[in-house]
């Protein structure tokens, strides 16, 4: 029976049938976060200390910028945690890839807020019992990590486990925590490669997530 089928490759159709029509991809709706113009101030914060952080790898620090490339802060944001003083800094990084792109970022981030500089963003912060609790954390990651208070290696572990918690306080986040404070403290090997930066902080991170 097969001999009598005239079969056709189904990336055509044929021509007296008309040409071939291309189905669309099914639209999705654009959440809050994914709106340029929505700005989460601890995304910014936790981009700022990665790209601020010594020993970065070209893959991170492409990965940050293209994080902020999606995002437009408005020009009190960039002022107040000095984002713009980060990515400014990379433009004349020793890599091509990461220089482009770091003027890529300013340049539309510059273009955009001259253009519109009456237009409102809309900022997502932390309440005060939350950074209250992150504080903790931090300091004791300063401590396991023998460094002093405010350290920045510090900060960007406690914000990458928020940003891989959900951003949520939880027991997630308590537990991860509680796992990094004890390796960093008793795992030298562990401490010494998140100093060095040979172990990325995100890695790092999913090492202990619990």
């Amino acid at each position: 029976m097969d001999r009598f089928i005239i079969r056709n490759p189904k990336s055509h159709v044929q021509e007296e049938n008309g040409p071939s029509v291309k189905k669309k991809g099914l639209m999705t709706q654009a959440t809050l976060h994914s709106l340029k113009r929505v700005v989460v101030l601890e995304d910014i914060k936790r981009w700022k200390c990665m790209l601020e952080l010594p020993g970065q790898t070209k893959e991170n620090l492409l990965e940050e910028l293209s994080q902020l490339k999606k995002k437009i802060p408005s020009e009190e944001v960039i002022r107040t945690t000095k984002i713009g003083e980060a990515v400014e800094g990379l433009q004349t990084h020793s890599d091509n890839d990461v220089s482009a792109l770091a003027k890529d970022v300013y340049s539309q981030w510059e273009t955009f807020l001259r253009e519109n500089r009456c237009k409102p963003n809309i900022e997502v912060r932390s309440d005060a019992a939350t950074e209250k609790l992150r504080n903790n954390a931090r300091r004791m990651l300063c401590e396991a990590l023998e460094k002093e208070v405010g350290d920045s290696l510090a900060e960007c572990i406690e914000r990458e486990v928020f940003h891989q918690c959900s951003r949520l306080i939880n027991v997630h986040y308590r537990r991860t925590v509680r796992a990094l404070v004890f390796a960093l403290k008793h795992k030298s090997e562990v401490q010494l490669q998140v100093k060095d930066g040979h172990l990325p902080v995100n890695k790092l991170v999913q090492s202990y997530k619990k």
